[in-house]
């Protein structure tokens, strides 16, 4: 079969993506809100500098950053996001004063009338732009300067240990003296007053803020933009197209292919591991650990929204605050879950190419240990950096970086950069001598090896941002990261293993699979590279990236339409013959990855991608629907099947007894999905109407998150939280269970050779 139209159509996709990406790279350098070397008063008093910005910036990385609640709508979901409660206190605040200056009330107590003619003052007040690009120095008025110092004192009682301000800091689940040394308050305030600034100025010559005009401030006049709708409106039509044509593409191709031809006997059994291959094994004990050890710590971080320092009354918040456990929560999913990819592919290679290399084995252990060292020195680093006993130069190289989801200090990522080009070179070389044995499979080993290769070249955007960069900046190459890394090539890669696994049991011929991966690779790329831009609509970026980012976010959703037919064939081949049902439970799990697809990443994803919903739902707890959903849902299950696919050529050649894995994989799907549909969801819809209703600080404030009817969805939460948890125990006992034999049955597999029975 000729493939050079689909290598030309990737070729194309790849090379037109990334230019747009890196076109609008320059662009943002461009419009992101400029860092002024002063801050000055109209009588020539210095607030601060550019130096007390940047390096508040790095305070607020040490305390934990985007763990704690948000800026920009990026982080978490308990304390508030930032700027927009800095906003709105800011602009109280001079309302206030104006209106007992003028008529010796507050601003609550004047009639409609009076209130619109201050409200019209207050927006000439925060939009106009007074930075001075010549000099570099901002110029504010006296009455910002007196909110400004009016605040400053809010956040530093916050921040610190005022006891007048324990309950807020409860409600917050901020611990006590988040910032023990009193000289990084003012550097912290002055970055926060500057991130705040960018959301309520206008840029210059325009009508429209840096942030685009989020967050959602009916004072200031913050709303949402006429591009915010129209683009929304084009991705609902370029949806419902791309969605007719898949669809029709899929009736056409689907009618003409032949019939597969499935083996009698199980290839795959055949197969003896080779040494390398069975230095994969700990790998997978690892795997099960740390998501046993993950769900704990999401258990105790989702606890502190109802008790924000404690875990039933016992004070854990001293030793293990909330930025803390959320941190190590978000973090060793990922590391699990890479863990669990990158071991299936070091099993693979050589399964594939039936080929050892020479010290293969060795490095393939050493591998793993340098992987243990990351993981523990990297957690050690964080929690060191929340408990503020790093400086802010140790901080960066060796603490908390602050980021979601790329919080590893800058020496840790270098290692593990380090480490994935390594995992990358012993791939490569185990798979090497397949590209000489077998011409039919050249172009899906070519595919496999281009996914594997993009795992290490795209983490390197974590690289590209230093201590003192700009916060635009460094979001801009953070979601090259988490959305191209975790959310793009890791998918391609598991699909070309998962493709792989079933041309190597006969379940799929190698032409079928071939034309398969890449037209799939094609369709999700062409929406998922450009589609990153919808995570940067609000964060200092021109308003083409708003345009792109809803446009090919929508074409993302289109390939998943069709998941119930990738379901249906998966469950079609896990009964194609007798011996299949030895991988019943882990072609299941691959069955959970499509419905959670299509659930999370589809329907949930959408559901918040158009700028018109993102600009009110940004760091709401719509926000973990989605991200529980598509990220567990997706890329969770996908590591679980594949782990299970590994372990059963890995472990004694004998029957699963496998009514513990059923009773785990039902318990862990329907406690994700009461998760999200008892609690998450819930409170994300209430928080959006706030959001709508009075602005996004009220749906992030702490007046709002207290109220009765949210601390009872929030308790809801611990129905799906326990049946999740559940079955993950359950899941760990039985993969411990292979390692003791009390997962295991006196009976060999049926249809695999003598041989391999007798072991």
């Amino acid at each position: 079969m000729n493939y050079t139209r689909l290598w030309i159509g990737l070729a194309i996709v790849f090379v037109l993506s990334f230019a747009v990406l890196g076109y609008y790279g320059g662009e943002i350098y461009q419009t992101m809100p400029p860092i002024p070397k002063r801050v000055v008063t109209e009588t020539g008093d210095v607030l601060f500098t550019e130096k007390d910005i940047m390096e508040g910036q790095n305070v607020w990385q040490s305390m934990g950053g985007q763990e704690v609640g948000t800026v920009w709508g990026h982080g978490a979901y308990v304390a508030p996001d930032w700027t927009a409660d800095w906003l709105h206190r800011e602009s109280l605040w001079i309302l206030n004063t104006w209106s007992n200056r003028q008529f010796g009330k507050n601003y609550d107590a004047l009639d409609d009338e009076t209130k619109a003619a201050l409200q019209s003052r207050l927006q000439k007040e925060m939009r106009t732009n007074t930075y001075n690009p010549d000099t570099g120095d901002l110029v504010i008025s006296s009455i910002r300067a007196q909110a400004f110092a009016a605040i400053s004192q809010h956040y530093t009682s916050l921040f610190t240990n005022d006891p007048n301000f324990a309950v807020l800091r409860d409600d917050y689940a901020i611990h006590e003296n988040a910032i023990r040394d009193p000289n990084r308050v003012p550097p912290l305030n002055a970055f926060l007053w500057w991130a705040t600034w960018s959301c309520a100025t206008n840029r210059p010559g325009d009508t429209i803020t840096y942030t685009n005009n989020w967050p959602n401030e009916p004072l200031i006049g913050n709303v949402a933009t006429g591009s915010m709708v129209v683009w929304s409106v084009v991705s609902f039509v370029l949806l419902l197209a791309g969605v007719g044509g898949m669809v029709w593409y899929y009736a056409r191709t689907k009618h003409s292919e032949s019939e597969e031809a499935f083996p009698e006997r199980d290839p795959l059994l055949a197969l003896s591991p080779t040494p390398s291959m069975k230095a994969t094994l700990k790998y997978f004990w690892v795997v099960a650990a740390l998501w046993v050890i993950q769900v704990a710590l999401g258990a105790i971080t989702a606890h502190y929204q109802v008790e924000g320092s404690s875990f039933y009354g016992i004070p854990i918040a001293q030793w293990i605050p909330y930025a803390v456990t959320r941190t190590w929560h978000t973090q060793l999913g990922i590391f699990w879950i890479a863990t669990a990819w990158l071991a299936t592919g070091l099993f693979v290679a050589p399964a594939v190419s039936g080929y050892e290399p020479k010290y293969q084995r060795f490095g393939v252990n050493f591998l793993f240990v340098c992987l243990l060292i990351i993981v523990v020195g990297s957690m050690a680093g964080q929690w060191l950096a929340v408990m503020q006993k790093l400086d802010l130069s140790t901080n960066f190289w060796f603490g908390h970086q602050g980021y979601e989801y790329t919080d590893l200090g800058r020496f840790w990522q270098l290692f593990l950069t380090v480490g994935l080009f390594l995992w990358l070179f012993l791939m490569s070389r185990a798979l090497w001598p397949a590209f000489r044995q077998s011409k039919e499979s050249r172009h899906l080993l070519a595919l496999f090896l281009l996914a594997s290769a993009a795992i290490p070249v795209f983490y390197i955007p974590a690289l590209l941002w230093r201590q003192h960069t700009h916060l635009a900046i460094a979001e801009y190459w953070r979601w090259w990261l988490v959305h191209l890394w975790v959310e793009g090539f890791f998918e391609v890669f598991a699909t070309v293993v998962i493709a792989f696994l079933f041309t190597r049991m006969g379940l799929l011929q190698i032409r079928t699979a071939t034309s398969s991966v890449l037209f799939s690779t094609i369709v999700f790329l062409f929406g998922g590279i450009i589609g990153t831009f919808h995570h940067l609509y609000f964060s200092g970026t021109p308003t083409g990236v708003l345009a792109f980012g809803a446009t090919f976010s929508a074409l993302e959703v289109v390939p998943l339409v069709l998941i119930g037919f990738e379901a249906y064939e998966n469950l079609t081949l896990s009964r194609a013959r007798p011996w299949v049902s030895s991988y019943k439970w882990p072609i299941y799990y691959f069955i959970a990855v499509a419905f959670w697809n299509l659930v999370g990443a589809g329907l949930f994803g959408f559901f918040i991608n158009p700028p018109i919903a993102l600009y009110y739902m940004q760091g709401l707890n719509t926000t973990s629907v989605h991200g529980h959903s598509a990220l567990f849902g997706v890329y969770g299950m996908l590591g679980i099947g594949l782990m299970l696919f590994c372990l059963r050529g890995l472990t004694s050649q004998r029957i699963w007894k496998t009514k513990i894995l059923a009773f785990s994989f039902w318990s862990i799907n329907i406690g994700l999905a009461l998760m999200v549909v008892l609690s998450l969801l819930p409170i994300g819809l209430m928080q959006t109407w706030a959001s709508v209703q009075h602005g996004m600080w009220y749906a992030r404030s702490a007046e709002f998150m207290t109220q009765n009817i949210i601390h009872i969805f929030v308790w809801l939460r611990v129905i799906g939280d326990t049946i999740f948890s559940v079955g993950a125990l359950a899941l760990g006992w039985f993969i411990l269970g292979l390692k003791t034999g009390w997962s295991l049955t006196d009976q060999p597999l049926p249809y695999a050779d003598d041989n391999l029975q007798k072991t």
